[in-house]
């Protein structure tokens, strides 16, 4: 699987992580490497082997000076592209011969560190960590290429594997228990998604494959003759479209990138500027059925290798579940949807056995993507077959969210030109979700 991962561009950073050239250097993690990032004078992000190739001292601890970072262990300097430019410890004259008349070394241009490709696209650092001496194209992901100053991204780390927690953005059927157990349907304005989707909490399927990966129908009865339909997208190789919001309109993704087969860091691309929902609060001080899309606490970063994104509520406090607001109105005792999906991924276990499962029909889509996932790591090695997407930069330009279609009306057909990125649709109102988020 590590093989087919390194065949794509991988977002490795968030590009405010190093605010300013000639900067401290950040220590990242990413597909099981240790990895030093470095934003150097001219502004280029360098991302390289923590290790220096001399004596295996961490660059971390590098000056970061000049177009490269410098061990400070004997001076020896490196550049974004992994060139040693500098041994300040080895014999060097302006004549080219040392003082006891032997030739200079050069000895520094016999020696690189690992380096990986970067770019930097609306907020985000790409690295390319595959055997191409000419990366790949960056994928067409429409939040990733909004003009200046009208995108947003947030990070969040996730202690499990990648696949693991991606599971649960395609999975619908939990939307209606874990994120809205306590909501009743009386509670959401009728003839809104909200309604129809609290009115029936087990919906039918359609699920097909597409050039870059899958896409799940979800549907449900909504007004006479009419489906309230859920429409999500997963990506190859780490990328989903949750079904939230007005297909034609919503404009996310979402990157779960695995920095090791553990932990995963979670990266959300959208517009600056999205909808919010906020239910009224309830007496007690707690929101009415949970004003949970927000922002999720964090906390303070720190330099070791897991120490970026981590959530203030996380398994060590018990995510702060509140049995007492369990009992009376919030379904999961947990506050915030982000939180509660990342409290059940990471109860599995850093690595769920999958042969454990007992997996049913609202599981479609989770088996339709492991499928998806298998085959093409197998394709690679054993035929050498370049992965979906790889090539195809302009099969990422995808939408998700929800729609109404009349029952007769094939869903992949009604919703083509709602499902392309790039595109205005005015004509659209947000009005339609309804106000409950979840709990």
């Amino acid at each position: 699987m590590g093989d087919l991962l390194r065949q794509y561009w991988i977002p490795a950073l968030v590009a405010s992580e190093l605010p300013e050239s000639d900067g401290p250097p950040v220590r990242v993690r990413l597909l099981g490497e240790d990895l030093v990032a470095f934003r150097v004078s001219t502004g280029v992000v360098g991302l390289v082997a923590h290790s220096c190739p001399h004596r295996g001292a961490s660059l971390f601890f590098g000056r970061n000076e000049e177009e490269g970072l410098r061990c400070v262990y004997h001076g020896w300097k490196f550049d974004v592209d992994g060139r040693c430019t500098d041994m300040p410890a080895e014999p060097r004259l302006a004549s080219g011969r040392a003082l006891d008349g032997t030739a200079e070394s050069n000895f520094k241009h016999k020696i690189r560190a690992t380096a990986y490709p970067t770019m930097e696209r609306n907020g985000v650092v790409w690295a390319y960590m595959g055997p191409r001496s000419e990366p790949p194209p960056l994928p067409d992901l429409e939040p990733n290429m909004l003009p200046d100053g009208e995108w947003n991204v947030w990070a969040g780390m996730r202690e499990c594997n990648f696949v693991q927690a991606f599971e649960g953005d395609i999975d619908t059927s939990h939307l209606g228990f874990l994120h809205q157990g306590r909501v009743p349907a009386e509670a959401a304005e009728p003839g809104t998604f909200s309604f129809y989707g609290l009115n029936e909490r087990a919906p039918k399927y359609a699920v097909v494959d597409t050039d870059y990966g899958a896409m799940y129908g979800a549907y449900r009865p909504a007004e006479a003759e009419t489906y309230y339909w859920r429409i999500a997208q997963y990506l190859f190789p780490f990328y989903t479209m949750p079904p939230v919001g007005v297909l034609g309109q919503k404009i996310v993704a979402r990157a779960w990138v695995p920095m090791d087969d553990e932990h995963t860091m979670f990266i959300m691309m959208s517009p600056r500027v999205r909808p919010g929902m906020l239910p009224p609060a309830a007496g007690n001080g707690r929101p009415k059925w949970g004003a949970t899309i927000g922002p999720v606490e964090r906390l303070e970063h720190t330099s070791d290798w897991y120490g970026r994104f981590r959530l203030a509520a996380n398994k060590r406090n018990d995510y702060l579940i509140d049995r007492q607001a369990q009992k009376e109105d919030n379904y999961s005792g947990i506050v915030g949807i982000h939180l509660q999906d990342q409290a059940i991924t990471e109860s599995m276990g850093p690595i769920f056995d999958r042969s454990r499962e007992h997996l049913g029909t609202s599981d479609g889509m989770i088996i339709r993507t492991r499928r998806r996932l298998i085959a093409a790591a197998r394709a690679l090695r054993e035929h050498g077959a370049t992965p979906p997407g790889v090539d195809d930069p302009e099969v990422y330009g995808v939408r998700a969210g929800g729609v109404i279609l009349p029952r007769t009306a094939d869903w992949q057909t009604a919703t083509e030109d709602l499902r392309k990125a790039f595109m205005a649709h005015p004509e659209l109102s947000p009005a339609i979700i309804g106000n409950i988020p979840g709990t």
